[in-house]
């Protein structure tokens, strides 16, 4: 028997998941009411699949900034460390169906960018690092399975 951890994906079976997919992994509410709803937004199928990480990282700069247009209560988008997905953390904002409307326009934005935002020495800490051309690909595949994205479990 695995022990429960205090990590919440490090107690999901990533053998049982079907990328892509969005799940809803917390919600956290504070001493005054706020509640902050957590989001796992999985590209690749973990351990069989990962984004390379020049594409992850315009991947991770065109959701933080595009996303922000299509819904508020943005607090963070972060990706994974095993590079197979982003967490996106919301505000005060519990509408599933939302979110994936706003994540697929906010995939559309970045299939038509012709940058990567703030790519460059002086906002961004590897500006070396980015692939406008792989983060598309990511978001024509992600785009593509758009029908399964609520389906989390094989």
């Amino acid at each position: 028997m695995t022990k429960k951890m205090n990590v919440e994906s490090f107690n999901l079976d990533h053998t049982q998941v079907k990328a892509p997919y969005v799940r809803l992994v917390s919600v956290i509410e504070g001493p005054h009411g706020d509640k902050i709803h957590k989001y796992d937004v999985r590209f690749c199928q973990p351990n069989q699949q990962h984004m390379e990480m020049p594409a992850l990282h315009s991947m991770e700069h065109m959701l933080a900034e595009f996303i922000r247009n299509h819904m508020d209560g943005v607090i963070d988008v972060g990706p994974m460390g095993c590079q197979t997905g982003f967490y996106l953390t919301l505000l005060n904002h519990d509408d599933y169906l939302e979110v994936l409307s706003a994540l697929e326009a906010t995939l559309q934005d970045v299939l038509t960018a012709t940058e990567v935002p703030a790519a460059n020495e002086t906002q961004c800490g590897w500006a070396a690092s980015h692939s406008l051309a792989g983060a598309q690909a990511l978001a024509r595949e992600m785009l593509d399975r758009r029908a399964e994205w609520n389906q989390v479990f094989a």
